[in-house]
C-alpha cells in the first residue's frame, strides 16, 4: 500500500490520535528511519526520548533475541532470573534499595502517587484520605484520569471529569511558591527536572536543590519524574544530577525499554517501598522476563558506553550552532544535553507548521506548546549527522 492508503486505513479503524507528521514508517537504524515509499529521515524526536540508544541498537536487539529463545512472558506469580538481574542492576544505577517494575510511564507515575500517599499515612502520620501531593504548572506526567486531574492543559482534561482530589499545583520554577504550598498533610512532590511536553523549560538554577532542602526539612517525599530527562538524555544519567540532587524516588520509563519494549519503574529506598505488601499493588506483566532482559542490557550499556557523556558534548555543540543560524522566525534556542527546545515566532506560523516543512527536508521533530520545536535525537547521533541536520534547519529557518 502507499503511504496515503495506509494513513487512510489507520484513520478509519484506529481510535488513536496519531501525530500529524504523516510519515508511515517501515524501518529504522540508529538515527535514521525509512518510510514505506523508501524515503529516509533523520529522527530528531526519538519517540519523546524512548530511543535514547537509537533505533535497533545492536546490543539491545541481541539481548532481546537471546531472551526470546528462553522465557518471554510470565505473570508476577513467578520469580524469574531476568527480573532478579534487572531490579538489581536498575537499583544500583539509581542508588536505591528497591525497584518496582511496570509497563508504562503513566503506570509508574500512578504507582509513585500510591506510594507517597501510603507512606504519608503509615510513616508521616497523615490522617487517612487527607494526603496531598504538590505538582507544577505545565506538567506532563501521563494521561490517566488521576494524572490529568492535576494537568494544566484544558485539552487533556476536557470531557474526562470528575477529577481526583489531593493535588496542589504551583508555578514551575518558583521555589518560594513551592515552599509556601507545603502543609502538614503534604506527602510528596512530583517534579520534572526539565519540562518536556511543557516546552523544554529548564528551571532556574537552584530550583531542584531548594525542593530537596524543603522536602528534607518538612519530611516530604521528593519524587523526580525522569521519564524523559533520565537515562542520559541531558548529559547526566539523571537530570537531577545537574544540581547534585538525589530525590527520594525516581520514575523512569521510555528509554528504559531500549527502543524495543515498553517498560517502566520506580526506584526508592526500603523505608518507602515497604508500603507495598503482597496484594496491595501489582502489575500482571510488569517485570516480565523479556522486558527485564532489555532493562539489564540498557543499564549495562549506560555503565559501559556512558552515552550521557556524548550528550554532554554534542548537546552544547548543536545548541550553539542552532543559535548561530540567522533567522527571523527563531525567538529562542535552549537545551540541556541533547534535549533542545526552539521557540518559533508566531508570525511565521506554528511549530507544527515548521515540523511539516522540516519533514520535506528529511528531518522529523515534534511540536509542543504550540510554538516550540522539541529536538531529542538518539544519543548515538554523530557530529557529522548533527551537521547534516543543521544544514536542513538552516534551509527551513532561512527559507
Amino acid at each position: 500500500m502507499s503511504a496515503k492508503e495506509l494513513i487512510e486505513l489507520t484513520e478509519r479503524y484506529a481510535a488513536h490520535n496519531y501525530a500529524p507528521i504523516e510519515v508511515v514508517l517501515r524501518s529504522g537504524q540508529g538515527v535514521w528511519v525509512t518510510d514505506v515509499e523508501g524515503h529516509r529521515y533523520m529522527d530528531l524526536l526519538s519517540a519523546y526520548s524512548a530511543l535514547n540508544f537509537g533505533h535497533a541498537n545492536p546490543r539491545i536487539v541481541r539481548a532481546a533475541h537471546s531472551q526470546l529463545d528462553t522465557l518471554t512472558l510470565t505473570s508476577r506469580a513467578f520469580f524469574t532470573e531476568a527480573a532478579a538481574l534487572a531490579v538489581r542492576a536498575l537499583a544500583m544505577l539509581c542508588g536505591k534499595d528497591k525497584v518496582l517494575l511496570m509497563n508504562s510511564g503513566a503506570e509508574a507515575v500512578e504507582t509513585s502517587i500510591k506510594a507517597a500517599r501510603k507512606w504519608g499515612y503509615e510513616s508521616k502520620g497523615i490522617p487517612e484520605n487527607e494526603a496531598e501531593i504538590i505538582v507544577f504548572s505545565d506538567n506532563f506526567h501521563g494521561r490517566t484520569t488521576t494524572i490529568v486531574s492535576f494537568s494544566s492543559s484544558a485539552e487533556s482534561k476536557r470531557g474526562f471529569g470528575p477529577f481526583a482530589k489531593g493535588f496542589r499545583v504551583v508555578p514551575y520554577g518558583d521555589a518560594q511558591a513551592f515552599e509556601a504550598a507545603i502543609k502538614p498533610h503534604t506527602a510528596g512532590v512530583i517534579v520534572e527536572p526539565i519540562l518536556g511536553e511543557g516546552g523544554v523549560i529548564i528551571p532556574p538554577t537552584g530550583f531542584l536543590r531548594r525542593i530537596r532542602e524543603v522536602c528534607t526539612a518538612h519530611n516530604v517525599l521528593f519524587i523526580a519524574d525522569e521519564i524523559q530527562t533520565g537515562l542520559c538524555r541531558t548529559g547526566k544519567v539523571f537530570a537531577c544530577e545537574h544540581e547534585d540532587v538525589v530525590p527520594d524516588m525516581y520514575i523512569v520509563a521510555k528509554s528504559l525499554g531500549g527502543g524495543i519494549v515498553p517498560t517502566s519503574a520506580i526506584a526508592a529506598n526500603d523505608d518507602i517501598m515497604r508500603v507495598f505488601t503482597p496484594g496491595t499493588h501489582g502489575s500482571t506483566f510488569g517485570g516480565n522476563p523479556f522486558a527485564c532482559a532489555i532493562v539489564s542490557e540498557v543499564v549495562a550499556l549506560i555503565n559501559e558506553e556512558r552515552p550521557h557523556e556524548r550528550a554532554a558534548e554534542l548537546g552544547p555543540y548543536m545548541v550553539e550552532r542552532l543559535r548561530a543560524i540567522a533567522s527571523p522566525i527563531v525567538k529562542e534556542v535552549r537545551g540541556r544535553g541533547l534535549m533542545i527546545g526552539i521557540d518559533i515566532d508566531p508570525a511565521a506560523g506554528t511549530a507544527k507548521d515548521i515540523c511539516k516543512r522540516l519533514k520535506y527536508e528529511g528531518v522529523l521533530c515534534k511540536d509542543t506548546r504550540q510554538q516550540t520545536l522539541r529536538i531529542a535525537p538518539p544519543l548515538v547521533i554523530t557530529r557529522d549527522e548533527i551537521d547534516i541536520a543543521l544544514e536542513r534547519f538552516r534551509k527551513v529557518f532561512q527559507g
